[in-house]
């Protein structure tokens, strides 16, 4: 059950890379356990607000695991007494949009969903099928957002900014998410910090909570591929760039969007243990952050 009137809060839905856990095609030891323990599954990467004084709810990101996190999200913010406010994406790489689909008339056949989206992934949902269909049969209506332009609904405020990435067919924004009394930014895919022209540590010692890349623990983690052509920052470069932040900001620090490979999905291993010793966060299904 829900609490009425409380102060917003950030719900975690799924903490996976786009593909979630265990990966399609993925047949290796450290994919196994997922495929046969369906407890250690994980969805990608989204998270929710629930505003239980204004009974408004916000998604962030459609990923293709919509319809077991909407499942969530009804058990504890119910469509009965919560409205769906508002979908927020970040950019057009599958796990981060594809879910939309389950809008359609194919699944719940939805009614003017409000997706908010920066003007690149306005455009190429309003110009590519699928998705140009959502808007046609009117179960998704697109708000265009801008880069550093809030949006204010009645006790969460939402500022998207740009972030570098792999632009393919969208730009790519984090969040701020402000509440009543905390702040929130969600950066689940970004290339190496050095690469961004903000100081992610002051970034995060303005806020309370850091949501951030962890897609791959360390280099070397995909065998012989070359990682540089998928660059993220590796957890271990994150934890060496903060490793001069006090404690109090390291434990603001959640480290999210774990590849299948990422050793951090295991909560037991050696990884996990490292990430938890040095102060900083290891996200999970279910963790609740106030606003």
């Amino acid at each position: 059950m829900y609490a009425q009137e409380q102060p917003p809060y950030i719900y975690v839905l799924g903490v996976a890379q786009d593909a979630g856990y265990p990966q399609a095609g993925c047949y290796d030891p450290h994919c196994l356990p997922g495929w046969e323990d369906l407890s250690l599954r994980r969805g990608a990467t989204s998270i929710a607000v629930i505003d239980s004084t204004a009974g408004q709810k916000f998604l962030f990101e459609a990923t293709p695991n919509l319809s077991e996190q909407l499942f969530t999200l009804q058990t504890i913010a119910p469509d009965s007494s919560f409205e769906l406010t508002g979908v927020f994406l970040t950019h057009a790489h599958i796990g981060h949009y594809a879910g939309l689909m389950f809008f359609g008339h194919e699944a719940m056949n939805a009614s003017s969903i409000p997706v908010y989206a920066m003007p690149r992934m306005q455009q190429f949902l309003a110009n590519n099928g699928p998705w140009s269909q959502l808007l046609s049969l009117e179960n998704i209506k697109l708000f265009q957002l801008q880069d550093r332009s809030t949006q204010q609904f009645e006790n969460v405020d939402v500022t998207p900014f740009l972030v570098p990435h792999r632009d393919e067919y969208s730009e790519t924004v984090g969040y701020r998410i402000e509440g009543p009394n905390k702040t929130a930014v969600f950066i689940p895919d970004i290339n190496k910090w050095s690469a961004w022209n903000t100081d992610i540590a002051e970034l995060i010692e303005s806020v309370d909570y850091a949501l951030l890349d962890a897609t791959f623990y360390a280099d070397g983690e995909l065998g012989n591929r070359d990682m540089s052509q998928i660059p993220h920052p590796f957890v271990v470069e994150s934890m060496e760039l903060f490793a001069d932040l006090s404690s109090e900001n390291k434990n603001k620090v959640w480290f999210i969007h774990f590849n299948h490979s990422n050793p951090l999905l295991n909560e037991n291993s050696d990884e996990s243990a490292i990430v938890s010793s040095r102060g900083f966060n290891i996200a999970h299904e279910a963790v609740k952050l106030p606003l």
